[in-house]
């Protein structure tokens, strides 16, 4: 090398390096090392004041929406600021490894019937965004992910309707003193012409910790998004939730106690699945309780879990606008492994389908260290049929009623239930004409189970399981059952639980003898009053 080439080389300035997660977990340290601030700044007051109806009339212009320059099939667009969504939330671009923040302006969004009379702020930020890409038709843009809302997320596959949605944590989730952690600044990497493959880092904060998430994002038939995560503890006095997800149960065939509605079912999930380290399959059926209840799942190294909805069948819902039976599954794989700890499913009492009162998330028995960071790797996979998990039937329902005969004069004695289990699918139909191989092998946590049967179900080509339980007054018991073949296990494991009722009441005094001057009178004339 000349002299005249190293002076040039010196003069050159050096490359500026690409932006990566690195660059958000240098942030998420930073900002562990402050006190937290968590405090909301104020919005104007129209913004404040906007309904649900007014805010969803705000839609940014498609002729605005971003990354489309250089032939991606992604679409950008922005949620502006107003009504539940007060929090503004940086929003970058990176285009050839250099971010570059996204400025409000007005002009970029349709404002429609809402009237906005004074200007707002050029600072103002954004709620969130999403994505759009032409999942079910070339020619057509469809939602495909979306970030608006504390650290809430949801994503679609192809011919799939939104329902539950992704969470980044859940902080002493299933308590009074539950926290919603938020995001404060998303970078959105501009994808390759082409690809159905786009990058997400996001800058997560709240007064437990923070986190610099890295979201992979692949759209396709079942979309997949890999999560890579990093926590930076500020506390270790409170219970964390990973890899959450949160849904609706209203109404299902488990639960009658609201039926005026013209729709037999009401419900984003209907169960939840595990996939334990051990290689047992359970299936726990949702319930709207009457109480707030949390149910915990042992494990360690779970493989998976998620919330399912596996009614597919429209005349379970009737509901054409909303069409349950199109919601996705969420299935939950871990990439690196999650240790000792236990799947938590807390679900609340609703009276309505337009509250999400379904948690579930995986809950580590290892202590957290403040200031030290952590990391962990999953997916999540968007799904219309995670059946073909596992090759073991199927819990294809569960009912329940009164623990004796259809028409029997015997009396229903008080602290019994009897629960039926369709299954289906599987090896079922081998043991369809010799039905008596089929065992059902059930237990119970508390009392105790008074019968066990099968039968063959050919109107679901599978076995219905009986389950007869008792139990002492308002005592609690989870019932387990599964089906076995001689050796075989043929089903995955169903989990349900139930509260016997309290004593009853004493029954009301006897009447008093009639009155003898009373039986005396005569009759009322016809519809007059006496």
């Amino acid at each position: 090398m000349t002299i005249r080439q190293a002076e040039a080389q010196t003069a050159r300035p050096a490359q500026q390096a690409r932006f990566s997660i690195d660059d958000v977990v240098r942030r998420a340290k930073d900002l562990a090392s402050a006190p937290f601030e968590g405090q909301l700044p104020p919005l104007p007051d129209e913004l404040n004041r906007l309904n649900f109806d007014a805010w969803r009339d705000i839609e940014f212009r498609d002729d605005k929406s971003l990354l489309g320059a250089n032939g991606s099939q992604f679409r950008l667009y922005l949620f502006h600021l107003g009504h539940l969504y007060k929090r503004a939330v940086t929003i970058n671009t990176i285009r050839d490894g250099i971010p570059t923040p996204l400025p409000y302006k007005p002009s970029d969004f349709d404002f429609g019937k809402t009237k906005i009379e004074k200007p707002l702020p050029v600072n103002l930020g954004f709620a969130g965004f999403k994505i759009k890409f032409p999942l079910n038709d070339p020619k057509k843009f469809d939602e495909f992910i979306s970030f608006v809302g504390a650290s809430y997320f949801r994503f679609l596959g192809r011919n799939q309707q939104y329902g539950l949605s992704a969470r980044a944590l859940v902080l002493a989730g299933g308590t009074n003193q539950e926290e919603f952690p938020f995001y404060r600044e998303f970078w959105i990497d501009a994808p390759a012409p082409d690809s159905n493959k786009l990058t997400i880092y996001a800058l997560l904060d709240s007064s437990v910790a923070t986190g610099a998430i890295q979201f992979d994002c692949y759209a396709k038939d079942e979309s997949v998004i890999e999560v890579t995560s990093t926590l930076i503890p500020r506390r270790d006095d409170v219970k964390i939730g990973y890899a959450p997800l949160t849904s609706m149960f209203f109404i299902g065939e488990n639960d009658h106690r609201y039926n005026e509605d013209y729709r037999p079912e009401l419900h984003d999930s209907d169960g939840l699945l595990i996939h334990t380290g051990a290689n047992e399959w359970i299936w726990r059926p949702l319930r709207n309780p009457k109480l707030a209840t949390t149910s915990s799942f042992l494990d360690r190294d779970v493989q998976g879990y998620g919330l399912l909805q596996r009614d597919r069948k429209f005349d379970h819902y009737q509901d054409i606008a909303l069409a349950y039976q199109l919601r996705p599954s969420y299935w939950v794989e871990p990439k690196t492994k999650f240790g000792e700890g236990h799947v938590e499913l807390f679900e609340m009492p609703t009276t309505d389908e337009t509250n999400d009162n379904v948690v579930a998330s995986w809950v580590s028995k290892q202590p957290v260290t403040v200031g030290t960071p952590l990391t962990y790797a999953y997916s999540i996979t968007a799904s219309l049929d995670l059946d073909r998990l596992s090759e073991n039937a199927k819990t294809l329902s569960t009912l329940q009623t009164s623990a004796r005969s259809l028409g029997s004069t015997e009396p229903n004695v008080p602290g019994t239930r009897r629960f039926l289990i369709d299954f289906t699918g599987g090896d079922l139909p081998y043991f369809k004409d010799d039905a008596g191989q089929v065992q059902m092998i059930a237990s119970t946590s508390q009392g105790k189970i008074l019968r066990a049967s099968t039968q063959w179900n050919p109107y679901t080509n599978g076995f219905r399981g009986t389950i007869d339980v008792q139990l002492d007054p308002d005592q609690t018991t989870d019932v387990r059952g599964f089906l076995r073949g001689g050796t075989r296990t043929l089903t995955e494991t169903w989990i349900f639980p139930w509260q016997a009722p309290a004593n009853p009441p004493p029954p009301p005094p006897a009447p008093a003898p009639p009155n003898p001057l009373l039986n005396a009178l005569p009759p009322s004339p016809p519809n007059q009053p006496k």
